[in-house]
């Protein structure tokens, strides 16, 4: 129990008395109440294992607040509206009860007085307990809001044994106010129990007098399952912020012509010198532009080399760049130590010293796995170079991870195994998302194989994350890794513990998100709505690690075919990815006004001019670019294209979709028929895109299961687009001069 603010105390001592019941209504197991008291108007709901939590929806210094009208009921819409010296007030409060699991949403309006700052205000939740003895009352918190991420609490109240609640504050909505008062919207939901929620940013300027602004919009779904073990906790996490998720206002999506992207992105990869560098007469990628101090890393040839690969198999090309990055891969084999290395060891002198890692011979655990599970895909595609790299750095890898009991540090010594740094933070314990990498490598070296011991080291392995919860995200992409591994692990052993444990990486992952629009400073200038930060404490969004969880989680679908997975798992999978294509594209600083790139960038510099996307997006009061132009970020569209533009043999056009497929199906003359994954209720974009000058003709686009025919409409450039619900199995029936010609 912590101890209560004066708001909070001075709430509890009205609450208790108040009789003022403005509204009412029963949800299932829980009962709503509009009560309003003397500086207050709050939601009470009873849950439904005893406990009591109240919401406060508006609030005004003083004990002046004064209702003067009230309107419609919290099934259809509840409309409130206030008066106080601070302006007026308008509170408009729904209870959306189609399905199982209510979700209450309050959202209050201000209008100023006068030009008004803000030096504090209340957090909105205070778990009351029934007769106002919050002291009494103990609750979990499972994660919450960190940064500028989500705007949410995830909890169980405990004492009583209640209810598991999902809060999230729709920060979109807070935009107005952040740009009048210079604030940010970072860290602004979180508390200590009882007392949680959202609190109103200290404004550094006023806000105007008569100009309306939002002050809270709220979504908070109760369920009454009590969330006590591992499993059911993730669980209901993904399927409560599946349900919310439904619910909250989303920024439209825009069409990206990717193939355009992608070939200025290539020219400028080959022939900008700031994205190379030469030892010994090969060359080698940067890790950012113009960074020549730091020698070069596997890990960034292979970021690079796959995706470039990816785009190669579907257009069928040749680039003399892949033979350029393979001449280069086996100068980064250690004959003594046996394995693949981070840094090139004939560069390794330039090393300074000046970071933790910086150092000859110092691996970051998480650095040999991923050049390992990208030398492994390689090998499973038929490279022969890249299949000796890999078996030949197995017998090391598994060492490493017998030697540290498969629970990895931060940093640690090839040639000794000693450990450099152990943990993230005091009491946070090392990187916990190697494991799952690990297992994913292991599944690689066994079908690449067949043998058993590969197998059986991916379990061992995998079964080590049990119990980390929240807390198994170190990096994005390799939960995401992880995530695809465990679900493989489902599928071959049909044990239960996997699936649990794939989708606790997935929970990891989509508590990381960004669910709200930055439309304050800088932030207009960009779309962040969907976005992923790439460490766990990372200030920033970052290119790299976005592009390859979208790449994982492509994967993940196509392994999830045929099974019974979670509906919410597939409706943030396919949501991220549908935002991710609309986005990525602002990564590049040709997209975005240079006064907010950063000028001194950490590492090497930025030049706005070139196609190479930058490493980071701030939150919109601060610049971007801050850490550099990440030339391993490349990938970007060399990933999107294969994956979302379905080529017709022998026609002039191309069909795109923003939400993912399977199943293509189009010979030449022939129907063409494919499978938009995703959920149904919700629409995603799908566009016939011209690769010619002739125009497009009409198509018969059909949704199996409808009569009707889908309707397009022409768009910029002659396309047609069309939109289409999640989930839905598409035939394009040709017209009859395509097929005859």
């Amino acid at each position: 129990m912590n101890a209560l603010s004066p708001w909070a105390l001075s709430g509890l001592a009205e609450l208790t008395k108040s009789k003022s019941v403005l509204s009412e209504h029963a949800a299932g197991l829980f009962h709503f109440n509009v009560v309003a008291i003397s500086d207050s108007v709050w939601i009470q709901v009873a849950l439904a294992g005893g406990g009591t939590v109240g919401f406060r929806a508006a609030y005004s210094p003083g004990a002046d607040l004064e209702v003067v009208d009230i309107s419609g009921n919290m099934q259809q819409g509840l409309e409130l509206n206030l008066f106080s010296p601070i302006g007026t007030q308008r509170i408009f409060i729904t209870i959306d009860t189609a399905q199982p699991v209510p979700v209450l949403r309050y959202r209050t309006d201000l209008i100023p007085a006068k030009d008004l700052l803000i030096a504090g205000w209340p957090r909105d939740i205070l778990f009351t307990g029934a007769k106002g003895n919050a002291e009494q009352t103990q609750g979990k918190i499972h994660a919450s809001q960190f940064g500028t991420r989500t705007g949410f609490l995830y909890l169980t109240e405990t004492k009583p044994k209640s209810a598991t609640i999902l809060y999230i504050q729709n920060l979109t909505a807070l935009n107005d106010y952040c740009q009048q008062t210079e604030t940010s919207l970072g860290d602004s939901v979180g508390g200590a129990w009882p007392e949680l929620g959202f609190s109103l940013p200290v404004s550094r300027k006023p806000l105007h007098a008569g100009k309306e602004i939002t002050l809270c919009d709220a979504f908070v779904a109760f369920s009454n399952e009590f969330a006590e073990q591992e499993p059911s906790m993730i669980r209901l996490f993904l399927d409560l912020l599946a349900r919310i998720y439904l619910l909250l206002p989303k920024p439209e999506t825009t069409y990206q012509h990717w193939p355009d992207i992608l070939d200025q992105g290539l020219k400028d990869l080959i022939d900008s010198p700031g994205c190379w560098s030469q030892v010994a007469g090969q060359k080698y990628f940067n890790a950012y532009v113009s960074d020549y101090d730091t020698p070069p890393e596997i890990m960034v040839q292979l970021a690079v080399l796959l995706p470039l690969l990816d785009y190669v198999e579907w257009s069928k090309k040749d680039l003399e760049l892949i033979k350029t990055i393979r001449e280069g891969l086996p100068g980064f084999f250690d004959e003594k130590i046996g394995t693949i290395t981070r840094w090139l060891p004939a560069a390794e002198d330039k090393l300074k010293g000046e970071e933790e890692q910086k150092v000859p011979k110092v691996m970051d655990s998480w650095y040999l796995h991923h050049p390992m599970l990208n030398l492994s895909r390689l090998a499973l595609k038929g490279d022969k170079l890249a299949e000796q790299l890999f078996l030949n750095s197995l017998d090391f890898t598994i060492k490493v991870a017998q030697h540290f009991n498969y629970q990895w540090p931060v940093f640690y010594k090839m040639d000794t195994l000693e450990v450099v740094k152990a943990e993230t933070a005091e009491g946070k314990g090392g990187e916990k998302d190697v494991a799952g990498i690990y297992a994913h490598v292991m599944l690689q070296a066994w079908e690449l194989t067949k043998e058993k011991r590969y197998l059986n080291e991916a379990e061992k392995a995998a079964k080590t994350l049990k119990g980390f919860g929240f807390e198994i995200f170190y990096q994005a992409n390799n939960t995401a890794f992880s995530s695809g591994a465990l679900l493989r692990l489902y599928k071959i052993t049909g044990k239960q513990l996997y699936l649990d444990l794939s989708y606790m990486c997935l929970a990891g992952i989509f508590r990381n998100v960004q669910l709200w629009e930055c439309n304050y400073g800088f932030g207009k200038s960009f779309p962040k709505f969907f976005s992923l930060y790439p460490l766990n404490d990372a200030p920033y969004t970052a290119v790299y690690e976005e592009q390859e969880v979208f790449c994982a989680f492509h994967d993940y679908l196509k392994h999830a075919e045929g099974l019974e997975i979670l509906t919410s798992a597939k409706l943030l999978i396919s949501e991220y990815i549908r935002y991710l294509v609309h986005r990525a594209v602002y990564y590049y600083p040709t997209m975005l006004p240079s006064d907010m790139l950063e000028e001194k960038p950490k590492v090497g510099e930025v030049d706005a001019k070139l196609w190479i996307a930058l490493e980071d997006l701030q939150d919109g009061w601060l610049k971007s670019g801050t850490v550099g132009q990440e030339v391993y970020g490349a990938g970007n569209a060399f990933g999107i294209l294969p994956r979302h533009y379905l080529q017709i043999p022998g026609e002039p056009f191309m069909i795109y979709t923003d939400y993912p497929t399977s199943g293509f199906n189009a010979g030449k003359g022939k129907n063409i028929t494919f499978k938009i994954l995703g959920d149904e209720r919700i629409s995603c974009r799908m566009m016939l895109v011209k690769t010619g000058k002739k125009k497009i003709p009409e198509f018969e686009v059909k949704i199996k299961g409808r009569k009707d025919l889908m309707k397009a409409s022409r768009v910029e450039n002659g396309n047609l687009e069309y939109f289409i619900s999640g989930n839905s199995t598409i035939t394009i029936k040709l017209p009859t001069y395509l097929k005859t010609k």
